[in-house]
């Protein structure tokens, strides 16, 4: 089985696959301060819990947006699996071109979302990740990385709100039926929910306008199921494309080492 391990800022995000087959997937907090032997006892514990020996695991592939977590990643995969991962970089052979000024700056999550994107619906697109931040990256034509934009997350602009103003309550992030508040909690949300509906729906109108072609609009991320429906440019919804185009980068990698 191969393991993809996804270290966002929010979460680590683990997926078990069997060739192409999702096996399992489950998240664990992401833990900055934790010690590498400390990452590696809680991410053995958590393939143990599910009934995984070590063994079983003969590829690992890690993606990492914080760079404290990724050694002791790396270690559990070296010493507890006996496995060397395939560690993400837009510099490894994916067969996808990159135009950002800089590759080395391009975040991994956005690259294996733009790699899975092109693999299983073709170009052109935009492949949005409703995270903690909330990336547009977008393929040209020619099946190239052609850049995007990043804007902070929903649950990030919420907690944002409720730090700033001191009378205003946490709220839950779901719609409240109608626009118009009729009270404090209902008029937060209003305007978080539909007033982020309308940023998106407008930074996709003026991405697909740059790109001059009507490419297909994927939407992936832990907020995706409560926004996706209500925006109906977004044609495609995949919650595993993170970890799907891992999985693909680890595949290529392994074909390319065969010739």
């Amino acid at each position: 089985m191969l393991l993809a391990i996804e270290i966002g800022n929010s979460n680590l995000k683990l997926a078990l696959f069997a060739d192409t087959h999702l096996h399992a997937k489950w998240r664990l907090a992401t833990k900055v301060h934790y010690t590498a032997v400390e990452q590696s006892i809680r991410l053995a514990e958590s393939l143990l819990y599910r009934g995984l020996q070590p063994d079983q695991v003969t590829g690992c592939v890690i993606s990492s947006v914080v760079p404290l977590v990724t050694p002791a990643c790396i270690e559990f995969s070296r010493q507890y699996l006996n496995v060397e991962p395939v560690v993400v970089k837009p510099d490894l052979e994916t067969g996808m071109g990159i135009l950002y000024d800089d590759p080395a700056q391009l975040g991994v999550d956005r690259f294996a979302d733009a790699v899975a994107a092109f693999h299983l619906y073709g170009a052109p697109l935009i492949a949005i990740d409703f995270g903690t931040a909330t990336t547009f990256n977008v393929v040209n034509s020619a099946g190239d990385f052609a850049g995007g934009a990043i804007a902070p997350g929903l649950a990030l602009v919420a907690r944002s709100l409720e730090r700033g103003v001191a009378q205003l309550p946490r709220i839950e992030l779901t719609f409240p039926g109608r626009a118009i508040g009729t009270n404090t909690v209902a008029a937060m949300q209003s305007g978080l929910l539909y007033g982020y509906i309308g940023w998106v729906e407008r930074l996709i109108w003026q991405l697909k306008d740059e790109l001059a072609a009507e490419p297909k609009v994927i939407a992936t991320g832990g907020l995706v199921s409560i926004i996706a429906s209500h925006i109906k440019a977004i044609d495609i919804v995949n919650e595993d494309l993170t970890v799907e185009g891992l999985r693909l980068i680890w595949q290529i990698q392994q074909n390319h080492k065969k010739h």
